[in-house]
């Protein structure tokens, strides 16, 4: 056996792979059943890996809307142990070749150190230094649905070396081929035939691998960005993008070049949203508006975080989930929110929990 499937399936990782995958889960049913029997199941989970015997086992999907609709496919806990215990080795494969700009599933980054950064490029000319003063938004059409799987494939074998860890991604990819079918709307590129609509694409919604595997699918464009067009000011979380220049010009022949360039990864931009504009005009951004002086939520956020509030306040009144529940999403929105100039917005909202602590 390779050293390194052997690290990967090693007791030792595999446990540490548990952990991880329970964290913030422990009071869940097939947590609970998992760790009921956890030494049994990590040496029949290792088993299984080593014999390549491993078949993941069924999605469970469904909808929320956050804010806009999404279908989230939830694995088994079993299988988000392996998925942890797969990212736990490679990861550090990938990390060292990703460019400093991309934020999303990173230790030490995250949504608010990429707005930071957004916010960073866009208050340059504030700062006198006027050679970022325009900039051009990006976000990829269903993203997680058109992740090419072959695509996909040649990126992993290109870094990993070992064919049993190249075995199990596969499995996980093969597992998640067709579970977003549904939230993908076909799209032929050039030189495609009639067989382009059956290539395995999709990554499920909700997989730490899927969340991995979106930075390992897109480093080709920062790559692109960052080396072949030389922007300077760039940042990317998932696939919402933006590049930062001195020139209205540059920034148009850079849009058209980043469509051919994702055209080549088979991904598709929302091209009425890409538009050049002035970082005085301010730009939405991971659902704050940022401009270079202050920053506020976008308007879409605050309406669905008022209707989420007054939906979970009415399950409070009627007895369905504890007020608990309610105070800690409060939290959490107004946590997020804070980074922004909301002070107004927070203490309204807040202030409306707190009266149905006090009834």
């Amino acid at each position: 056996m390779d050293p390194f499937y052997a690290q990967l399936t090693s007791f030792e990782n595999l446990y540490h792979a548990y952990l991880a995958a329970r964290r913030g889960k422990r009071d869940r049913a097939e947590v609970a059943a998992f760790t009921v029997s956890l030494e049994d199941e990590l040496f029949t989970l290792q088993e299984e890996l080593r014999a390549f015997r491993y078949i993941p086992g069924a999605y469970r999907s469904f909808v929320v809307h956050e804010p806009k609709r999404r279908l989230i496919s939830a694995a088994p806990f079993r299988d988000r142990v392996v998925h942890h215990a797969l990212v736990q080795v490679i990861e550090p494969l990938f990390e060292r070749r990703f460019i400093f700009d991309s934020y999303a599933n990173r230790k030490g980054k995250g949504t608010h150190a990429a707005l930071d950064r957004f916010t960073h490029f866009a208050r340059r000319p504030l700062k006198g230094i006027c050679d970022l003063r325009y900039v051009l938004p990006c976000d990829v059409r269903q993203f997680f649905p058109s992740v090419d799987h072959a695509i996909l494939r040649g990126q992993l074998a290109h870094v990993i070396c070992d064919e049993a860890t190249l075995w199990l991604c596969d499995r996980i990819l093969d597992s998640g081929a067709g579970v977003l079918s549904g939230e993908y709307s076909m799209v032929y590129f050039p030189g495609d035939d009639l067989f382009a609509a059956g290539r395995p694409r999709g990554l499920p919604i909700g997989n730490l691998t899927s969340q991995f595997w979106a930075n390992v699918y897109l480093d080709a464009l920062d790559q692109f960005v960052k080396h072949r067009l030389r922007c300077r000011g760039y940042v990317r979380y998932v696939d919402d993008f933006a590049l930062f220049s001195d020139n209205r010009r540059e920034l148009a022949d850079w849009r058209k070049a980043i469509i051919e360039q994702s055209a080549m990864l088979r991904l598709t931009l929302h091209e009425e949203r890409a538009h050049v504009r002035p970082v005085t005009e301010g730009v939405t951004f991971l659902g704050l508006r940022v401009f270079p002086d202050h920053r506020r939520l976008s308007s879409r956020r605050g309406h669905y975080a008022r209707r989420r509030l007054q939906a979970l306040a009415t399950q409070v009144a009627n007895g369905d989930i504890p007020l608990l529940r309610l105070s800690a999403s409060a939290r959490s929105w107004a946590t997020h929110a804070a980074h922004g100039d909301t002070y107004g917005l927070r203490r309204a909202v807040l202030s409306f929990v707190i009266r149905l602590y006090r009834k």
